[in-house]
């Protein structure tokens, strides 16, 4: 059974990969951002302990999986468990780019006009990757795929 984490940049392509693969491959797909953070405003991340339980629960009930997101602490969670990884290491620019013409994300935002209300922030922090040293990072990214001894791939463009 596939077992694939894929991370990398926000609007680095990883959500569309991920449908594409869990389509083509009758895998469930988990969006990390869907388990990450407090359903308020301005945004909270919950306890690495409550994100995993929720982790845990979709391990439990899917046997084949794609698992997607920026956070390397939650990715820790499971890339052991993976079969293959991949790492959308996209310039800044294009993540940019592509996050500019993101369609509407209906399980992030209750509409298209809330989703782009927060394009500027996002713009910014995108903006940060190559420099920041959280759990968001690209040196955080880079660390996880250079330690996974499994089949991986990394890309710097879409594919």
């Amino acid at each position: 059974m596939n077992k694939i984490v894929i991370f990398g940049n926000s609007g680095s392509g990883k959500s569309t990969l991920a449908k594409a693969l869990a389509l083509k491959n009758d895998l469930a797909h988990l969006d990390l951002d869907t388990v990450a953070w407090k359903p308020i405003m301005p945004p909270e991340r919950l306890s690495i302990l409550e994100s995993s339980k929720s982790i845990n629960d979709f391990l439990f009930v899917n046997s084949g999986w794609v698992i997607e997101g920026c956070y390397s602490d939650l990715l820790a969670l499971v890339i052991q468990q993976a079969d293959e990884v991949i790492f959308l290491n996209l310039p800044v620019a294009a993540c940019i780019e592509n996050t500019k013409n993101r369609p509407w994300e209906p399980h992030k935002y209750e509409t298209k006009e809330a989703q782009d209300s927060h394009l500027d922030m996002l713009i910014n922090w995108i903006s940060q990757y190559t420099v920041r040293n959280d759990t968001f990072s690209k040196v955080a990214h880079e660390k996880l795929f250079s330690n996974f001894q499994g089949k991986k791939s990394k890309y710097v463009s879409n594919i």
